[in-house]
């Protein structure tokens, strides 16, 4: 560790130093509430509109707020203006993801098609989420992360039942293999999409103009965005626990299912960060876009897969099973890449001016 990243360190809040292990807890204590009180999924059932559960929704309204408060939106017409971060954002989520995705189901888990069409649901839903957190611990582009969250959230709409179509029916079909049709309204994907990212954009867009033309860029930035940059993470801790609470039991009572399920989700994870990290490095688009790259084509919607998988098959569905299991998998190996991408910057991407203490002090506001 250089000195300076020595001394900014212990500037980093005691959540943010030891955000692996709270995330932890959270998935611990998410198993353990779904395993031990089992009423607790009747009452988050209870708790649904639309199919989307009110505590959840909040969970995510209040993780990405901060994030999307953040954003600089009067530099986004530089960022949309790169083609490269563009189409190879839109070439790695909707064609290398997706294909990704259907071959490791169909070579781990060819013999159980219950979580095999799960697993291809997952990466169906491209991530409009949780990116814009493991992006801002990275350092990576955080205007980038914005564009390409709502890129991805426009093509969500459009491509998720086409491509489940493709991948669950037509796909197999050709190479003559079973096939899982799939069946879900574009009206919920696009009901999805504008409460956890519509709602909160608009808000942090209308945070940032108001503050900003009231008192200030230097208040926004200084005192504003400080004060409500814990809230990301509260927000995520708290939808983490909600989330591995509602299928606890399945996931604690079947350990061998998940760990089957585990091992395609590790190589699709690892595969697609690599493949986005090196891809934005020989394009030369520099350490904060390839990281931005790197993790919005690592990602996955979760809450839109588990929510698609319990509403086609059912709550105790073995894709809904799948589905619960991808968070489980991803948020430990995504918050590990954080710090890879960190050690990448140093090895593999020349100085781009900015120095580490300051980039630490990105990660704690």
């Amino acid at each position: 560790m250089s000195n300076q990243a020595a001394v900014a360190a212990p500037r980093l809040s005691t959540l943010d130093r030891w955000l692996p292990a709270w995330i932890g807890l959270a998935m611990v204590g998410g198993l353990a509430l779904g395993r031990f009180v089992p009423v607790l999924a009747d009452v988050l059932a209870r708790l649904e509109v639309a199919g989307i559960s009110l505590p959840i929704g909040l969970g995510l309204l209040v993780m990405m707020y901060p994030v999307l408060a953040k954003v600089r939106y009067d530099r986004l017409t530089a960022v949309t203006g790169d083609k490269r971060l563009l189409v190879s954002s839109l070439v790695l989520n909707w064609l290398v993801g997706p294909a990704l995705m259907f071959v490791l189901a169909w070579v781990f888990l060819a013999d159980l098609p219950e979580y095999r069409t799960g697993l291809i649901i997952v990466g169906l839903a491209r991530c409009i989420a949780m990116v814009v957190i493991w992006n801002d611990l990275a350092c990576g582009d955080r205007e980038a992360a914005a564009v390409l969250v709502a890129v991805n959230s426009v093509f969500q709409v459009v491509a998720f039942s086409l491509l489940g179509w493709f991948y669950l029916t037509v796909l197999p079909g050709w190479l003559g293999l079973d096939t899982q049709g799939l069946d879900v309204s574009v009206g919920q994907i696009a009901v999805n999409v504008l409460v956890f990212l519509g709602v909160p954009l608009v808000a942090g867009f209308a945070s940032r103009r108001i503050g900003e033309r009231t008192c200030g860029r230097e208040w926004y930035e200084e005192r504003f965005v400080p004060r409500i940059g814990p809230w990301a993470l509260y927000g995520l801790l708290f939808t983490i626990v909600l989330l591995f609470a509602l299928q606890g039991d399945a996931v604690t009572r079947h350990p061998l299912d998940v760990a089957r399920i585990a091992v395609p989700l590790l190589a699709y994870f690892a595969v697609m960060w690599g493949v986005g990290l090196a891809a934005g490095r020989t394009l030369g688009l520099g350490y904060a876009r390839s990281t931005t790259l790197a993790f919005t084509a690592a990602g996955n919607n979760f809450e839109l897969a588990i929510a698609v998988a319990i509403g086609t098959f059912g709550a105790t569905s073995g894709q809904a099973l799948a589905g619960v299991v991808g968070p489980l998998i991803e948020v430990p190996v995504l918050v590990g890449l954080v710090y890879v991408s960190l050690w990448a910057r140093r090895r593999w991407f020349p100085p781009d001016g900015s120095a580490p203490a300051r980039a630490v002090q990105e990660i704690r506001s």
